[in-house]
C-alpha cells in the first residue's frame, strides 16, 4: 500500500481557570472560529465546537503526524492569548485550567458527539461540569478520583 489512510477524531474538553464563567455568549462564535483557525494551521480541522461559560467541547480531526498534546497546547495557548487581547482591562490575563480531557471518537459516533456538544445548555440544566467530566471519564474507562476533578 503506497498511502497512509487515517480518520482520527477527538472530543476535547477543557475549562477556564478555576472554572470561572468567563466565556460569554457574545464571545463564543468568534472564539470557536479562532480555535478552528488554530487547528487548521496545525493541519487539523474543527468539526464542532460548543460549551458553557466555564468550559468548551471541541470535536476535531488531527493528522497522525500531529501530537495530540501539542495540538491541545497550541489551541489553549493561542485562544487564551486571543481572549486576553479582547479584554485588556481584566485584572489578570484570561487562562484555561491546566488539564483537559480528550477522547477518541469513531466515525460511527461522530454525529452523536456532535449532537452532544451542540446541546450543552440542555445537559447542564442538571449536571455540573465536574459531573459531566466524571461521566465522560467513566464512559471511556478512565480511572479518576474526586481530586482529579477539582
Amino acid at each position: 500500500m503506497s498511502s497512509a489512510f487515517h480518520n482520527l477524531r477527538y472530543h476535547l474538553v477543557f475549562s477556564t481557570k478555576n472554572r470561572y464563567p468567563l466565556i460569554h455568549r457574545d464571545l463564543t462564535d468568534s472564539l470557536y472560529s479562532y480555535m478552528g483557525g488554530i487547528i487548521n494551521k496545525k493541519g487539523g480541522h474543527l468539526l464542532t465546537a460548543g460549551g458553557m461559560p466555564d468550559h468548551v467541547h471541541l470535536l476535531l480531526g488531527i493528522k497522525p503526524s500531529v501530537a495530540v498534546s501539542a495540538m491541545v497546547k497550541t489551541i489553549k495557548g493561542g485562544s487564551s492569548w486571543w481572549i486576553s487581547q479582547l479584554a485588556t482591562n481584566r485584572p489578570q490575563p484570561f487562562a484555561w485550567q491546566e488539564g483537559y480531557g480528550i477522547f477518541t471518537v469513531s466515525e460511527s459516533r461522530v454525529a452523536d458527539v456532535r449532537r452532544y456538544i451542540l446541546n450543552q445548555e440542555k445537559h447542564h440544566r442538571d449536571r455540573s461540569f465536574q459531573d459531566e467530566l466524571a461521566w465522560l471519564l467513566e464512559a471511556h474507562g478512565i480511572h479518576h478520583t474526586a481530586a482529579d476533578l477539582a
